[in-house]
């Protein structure tokens, strides 16, 4: 799905060869993600994994950070208070028409810890059914956790992201 809406955000025909890139791209992922040593979660929408694909991910608070989030365009100052019960009150941007018509619709949720921003980031390969998936997605982003707060011995269902 992403490769779909990467090949379509530029005009043009879809590129020969597109297959191949999936493939080597598919082989790629599982590499990266151990290389980002537990820094960066990834879903997929079970039932349809052509529709939704969520990341979530931990960054180090730093000023340049701050400063780049500061400086976004006007149309991500359109966000709302979101409460997780395990990272508190964090931001959700919700673009389900996004200005231009080749960029998927997507959801953000932020929470700035202090030291560290936790970004989950859905993007939906569909227009018209985005709004579907809101609530799940909600849902999603409200399981995140740190792993600095998880109790020893607590369910093994439980998301987590190791800040460090």
């Amino acid at each position: 799905m992403l490769l779909r809406q990467g090949s379509t955000a530029t005009p043009g025909i879809p590129r020969p060869g597109s297959a191949v890139a999936a493939w080597a791209l598919s082989q790629a992922t599982p590499l990266l993600l151990r290389k980002a040593a537990g820094r960066v979660l990834v879903w997929v929408w079970k039932a349809d994994a052509e529709l939704v694909v969520a990341m979530a991910q931990v960054q180090e608070a730093t000023p340049q950070a701050r400063t780049a989030r500061a400086m976004m365009p006007m149309e991500y100052d359109d966000t709302e208070s979101f409460r997780s019960s395990h990272l508190g009150v964090g931001e959700k941007l919700v673009m389900p028409l996004p200005a231009d018509p080749r960029t998927p619709p997507f959801a953000t949720y932020t929470w700035d810890t202090g030291t560290h921003f936790v970004t989950v980031t859905a993007v939906c390969g569909d227009r018209e059914r985005f709004g579907t998936v809101m609530g799940s997605l909600d849902d999603l982003a409200r399981t995140v956790r740190l792993v600095d707060d998880v109790a020893v011995g607590e369910s093994a269902g439980v998301l987590r992201i190791d800040p460090a």
